[in-house]
């Protein structure tokens, strides 16, 4: 039986080693490598060239969406799910329309991972139930509310700062989340505030918070 040849990028070595055990246990799947940063993929895919590839978001040396589109760039057939912390309501679209082939959250189950992986080598795509009602709901905004969202408004690395300021972490925790300084959050956290017409660091909390529970169709309050 011919195998598919998978590759994983994480900067958490026991998220690899596990994501690894799970790959090879399933007779047509191998990984044929990892990589633990945006530059040690780039070097590392020109020599493996796998099938799909496994992708964080969160890397030490730069973005996971930044990533997707130089490899897609460089490897068009290449297929990609990305696996992330973040969530998916957030994320997921961008993530998709940059080539993404799927996208799943690092709480799912071992089966959800392996089922999203045939998927997408069977040339399908894979999104939760959950993200395609999401995504029907987006599709029925009004272009004005799409346009002053801030998916729409904030770089990738800020809507990562913006998501979990949403999911009530400071500062020093977010710098430790994204293995960034203290001083890029506080700069992140600026440039948001201006983005989003905000003045000063409680009105940011407030906004976060309330656009995570509408990501999330108000389920924290239900």
């Amino acid at each position: 039986m011919s195998q598919a040849s998978i590759f994983i990028v994480d900067d958490h070595p026991l998220v690899r080693h596990g994501m690894h055990q799970l790959i090879d246990g399933e007779p047509e799947l191998r990984v044929c490598g990892e990589a633990a940063s945006v530059h040690e993929t780039l070097m590392l895919l020109t020599e493996t060239r796998p099938d799909l590839a496994i992708i964080d978001l969160s890397l030490p040396d730069g973005n996971g969406l930044e990533l997707i589109k130089h490899l897609l760039a460089r490897f068009p057939e290449l297929s990609i799910l990305v696996s992330s912390m973040h969530d998916e309501s957030m994320f997921a679209e961008r993530a998709l329309k940059l080539g993404a082939k799927g996208y799943i959250c690092k709480s799912a189950t071992g089966d959800e991972v392996i089922n999203a992986v045939r998927q997408i080598l069977n040339g399908k795509k894979y999104i939760s139930e959950h993200l395609s009602e999401q995504l029907a709901k987006n599709n029925a905004i009004t272009p004005t509310s799409a346009e002053l969202s801030p998916v729409n408004l904030l770089s990738n690395r800020e809507l990562e700062v913006f998501e979990l300021i949403g999911r009530g972490l400071g500062t020093g925790e977010i710098a430790s989340n994204l293995n960034l300084s203290i001083k890029t959050i506080e700069s992140h956290r600026a440039n948001i505030k201006k983005k989003l017409g905000l003045g000063n660091a409680g009105e940011l909390t407030r906004r976060a918070i309330q656009w995570s529970l509408e990501s999330n169709h108000l389920e924290v309050l239900e």
